[in-house]
């Protein structure tokens, strides 16, 4: 019977006293009972799946980082869940014609792709302003110039409450929508009493 570690991890150490001696065997059960047990890095989830399979298959307990996404991730009850992400900077938010960064002095409207609770969401920051309003208000307003990358998408359309001044506006609140195509759309601006001069994006964020 081979002698196992201290801890209780069933690591094999070495064969017992009666077996030959076979350094090349033993750094294999020593790797074979430590590598699963480590934090494994794999280029993609797929990566992961072609190299885990057979003798190799997952167990729960096993820890992975994916460096496509900047993802560990844990396994557990046979599937993997994400415990945790990456450094992910913030990017700032090209803005359409008429709008201003930093409105209200609440800093430039940037997102970051986040995990939340398990799953992947985009976080909002910052704030924008407006010194003046077209004659003829459209039914929304889309704020960004650019259209948010693929990463950023949602799945299915994203409504969700942003605050905006109060200055110039009988409303405290508007609606933002994000979009399956990247684009983020300001409702609830209108003719005469809602034309506010900022509207806020800290602590906003939506599920992707």
């Amino acid at each position: 019977m081979p002698i196992t570690d201290s801890y209780g991890q069933g690591i094999s150490l070495t064969n017992t006293t009666t077996d030959a001696p076979d350094l090349g065997r033993g750094i294999q059960d020593l790797a074979a009972g430590v590598i699963p047990r480590g934090t494994l890095r794999f280029a993609s989830a797929s990566a992961r799946g072609a190299t885990l399979v057979g003798a190799q298959a997952p167990v729960d307990g096993m820890l992975t980082w994916l460096e496509d996404v900047g993802r560990l991730e844990l396994r557990v009850d046979g599937v993997w869940v994400v415990v945790a992400v990456g450094n992910r900077a913030w990017t700032t938010i090209a803005l359409a014609s008429g709008w201003t960064q930093n409105g209200n002095a609440q800093g430039t409207f940037q997102y970051r792709i986040v995990n939340l609770f398990g799953e992947d969401s985009i976080m909002f920051r910052g704030g924008i302003s407006r010194s003046s309003y077209p004659t003829s208000i459209p039914g929304y307003f889309e704020v960004n110039t650019n259209a948010l990358p693929a990463a950023a998408r949602p799945a299915s359309l994203r409504t969700i409450i942003v605050p905006c001044s109060d200055v110039g506006s009988s409303r405290i609140s508007l609606k933002l929508d994000v979009t399956t195509d990247g684009w983020l759309r300001l409702y609830g601006i209108s003719r005469p009493n809602d034309l506010p001069a900022w509207v806020g994006f800290n602590g906003c964020f939506a599920s992707l």
